[in-house]
This record gives C-alpha cells, structure tokens and sequence, in this order.
C-alpha cells in the first residue's frame, strides 16, 4: 500500500487576519487540552491506518502559538504511533511574531525539517493593511534562527494583488525572500472570502480587476524566474529539488489523512472531514464526503502542477478512451497558447494558469 501523508491542523492563532477564512480560534486556555486531544486522535488513527507516513505537515491557524514543547510531543506521538519514514518531510507553519518564542534546534531534533514562515510581503504598508502584527525582519530573523539551528528547507508565503501593491513593491517582496536565500516561495492571489472581515468592507479595499491580477500574477512568475524559482504549480516555486512534497500528494491524487477541525481526509478512495468545530473534533464526529479519485478529479488536480496531465496513463488508469470532442478542444487551446501538448502530456501554459478553472471545466465537459 502506498504511503500516507498526514496533516495536523492547529486551530489557534494571537488574532484572526482579516482576510483569512481559515478555521482558528483565539484561545490561549485551549492549548494543552487541545494538544491532548489531538494526541489522542493520532493514537485512534493509527489502530485505524497500518500505513507508512511519509509527510507530516502542521497546518493552521498558527501552529506556532503551541511552542516549542508541544509540538515535539505532538510529533513524538504521532512517531511513537505511526510507522514515519526515516526521510519523512515534517513541515511546521510559523507566524513571525509567535516564532520568535520557539527553539528551533529543539524541533529540529524532534524531527521537523521543513519551515513554512507567513511573510506574506515584505512591504510595511501591505502588512498594515493585511492585518500583519509582524515587520519584515521579524520575518527574516525567523528564517536567520531557522538556518541556524539547521533547517535547510525553508518556505516563505507571499500574496499578490494586495491593495496599493504595485509591481515595484512585489518585486521588492520577491527580492527579500531571494536574499533570505530561501529553498520554496508559495505566493497566492488575494481572494476576499466570505464571512471575512475584508468581505464586508470589499467595496472600499479598492481591488484589482481581473485584467490588472492577471498583469501581476504574470509579473510575479517572470520576477521569480529571474532569481532561479521554477515554477511546479499554480501557487509554488522553488529551487530544484524542493518541491513541496506533502502538497504534492494532494496533487498527484494520492492518500492522506488530516487530524483537526475543518482538516480533510481521503483514504481508500472515501473522501471525509471532520467540521469547524473544537468541541466536534473533541468527540470525534467525523462527517462524510463522498468517493474521491474519479477522472474529473484526477484532471483538474493534474492540471494544477507545472508537469501536467499525461494522457496514457489517465485513459490506462480510468480504462477510458478519449473523446474526438475532447481532442479537438486541446487543439483550440493549444492554438490559443493555454496549454503545452509535449509527448503526450498536456500543460498549462503560464497564461493558462490565470484561468486554469475555466479551462479544466472546459475540457471535462468533453469527456
């Protein structure tokens, strides 16, 4: 049986961003029962799943906010439970401000290798307006104490399309996380969710149209390349060989397991999640989400990453041969310049990517 991948969610952060519609809640008293918990979960899951893991990621929230000593016990447990593959990628997310309060030698020793610091941009001005407590040194000590205590795979996040972000200023930002000589940068657009703070107030954030995102977005990947991140999916870039591989399992339709409120599973092809709700996952309520992996699915997941969609081994995996009409669509958008068809293979183009969405419902409406 292939290896799993195992996502911790850590629901908590100091203060909720405006702009995020991620669950957390702001409870410092919360934080040993929760780890507790979780604690608990991971011993339930493994008498549940005999399966080798080979990605651990703690998510959030800001993981972070548990410090030092509870995320080893944490991961210590989910070692003492599961049977973790000795080069098994351990990523834990890190706010700048709550990083300064961990022991990265101790956590290295614990068995985290990967580093995930919300930078988001290096601008004071767009941290003001993000809702950022952190400055962009705040940022870089982190990465500083990271290397020093002997992480080599560090992540910084950026996000795009933030309100009086101009190109200079974003070329700025991508400038900082190069010299921060950092192995991985995830970049994401803006999107004003609902049940948000920034939602409510969308009509005086004066965003960007789509014409002007997609300018931005395109800048964004040109300025990236220059400095040697190579694209491998709609979002992440990174130098070679530091692809982020727990991610890519969602991706490559593979196997994982997410312990926490809001946090997803999909094992044997049964896709469930438990709700935004601490006191659910207290009590192990686990709601359903229907099959998982069918061709639909394993397309649009395909198309997201930079390698694409090899067309053999989808008709072999789904026993299904492709339609004329599903041909001749691939030929209208490679003649448009939205994908790349090499060796069977079909990609999306850097373009494509802007409208990766319409262009996946595009082509499954052929199958």
């Amino acid at each position: 049986m292939k290896n799993l991948g195992l996502y911790i969610h850590i629901p908590f952060c100091e203060q909720k961003c405006p702009y995020c519609d991620f669950y957390s809640e702001c409870d410092k008293n919360e934080y040993d029962t929760y780890a507790s918990k979780l604690i608990d979960r991971i011993v339930f899951f493994s008498n549940l799943y005999k399966r080798q893991i080979d990605t651990v990621y703690f998510g959030g929230g800001t993981p972070s906010v548990l410090g030092t000593k509870r995320l080893s016990m944490i991961l210590k447990s989910i070692k003492d439970n599961f049977l973790v593959n000795k080069d098994a990628e351990i990523t834990v997310e890190a706010n700048p401000c709550t990083a300064k309060q961990l022991d990265f030698k101790t956590l290295s020793n614990a068995g985290f290798n990967r580093l995930s610091v919300g930078l988001q941009s290096s601008d004071e001005n767009e941290l003001k307006i993000l809702g950022r407590r952190h400055t962009a040194n705040d940022a870089k000590e982190t990465v500083t104490a990271a290397k020093n205590a002997g992480f080599k795979n560090i992540s910084l996040d950026l996000m795009i399309c933030i309100p009086t972000q101009t190109k200079s200023s974003l070329t700025e930002s991508i400038k900082f996380c190069k010299d921060c000589e950092v192995a991985h940068i995830s970049a994401y657009i803006l999107k004003v969710e609902e049940n948000t703070p920034f939602y409510r107030m969308k009509e005086n954030l004066n965003l960007f149209d789509d014409d002007t995102q997609a300018d931005i977005y395109l800048h964004m990947v040109s300025e990236l390349s220059k400095h040697g991140y190579e694209q491998y999916e709609i979002s992440n870039f990174c130098n070679p060989g530091f692809e982020g591989k727990h991610n890519l399992k969602y991706w490559h339709d593979e196997e994982y397991l997410g312990i926490g409120p809001s946090a997803h599973s999909y094992i044997n092809g049964k896709r469930f999640y438990y709700g935004r709700s601490i006191n659910d996952f207290y009590n192990n309520i686990l709601l359903e989400d229907g099959n998982g992996g069918d061709i639909e699915e394993y397309i649009m997941l395909a198309m997201r990453l930079k390698e694409g969609l090899n067309l053999n081994e989808l008709e072999k995996k789904y026993n299904y041969r492709l339609s004329n009409n599903f041909q001749l669509r691939l030929n209208n958008l490679k003649k448009e310049g939205m994908i790349n068809i090499i060796d069977n293979t079909i990609s999306l183009t850097t373009r494509g990517f802007l409208v990766s969405n319409t262009i996946i419902s595009y082509l499954c409406d052929a199958l």
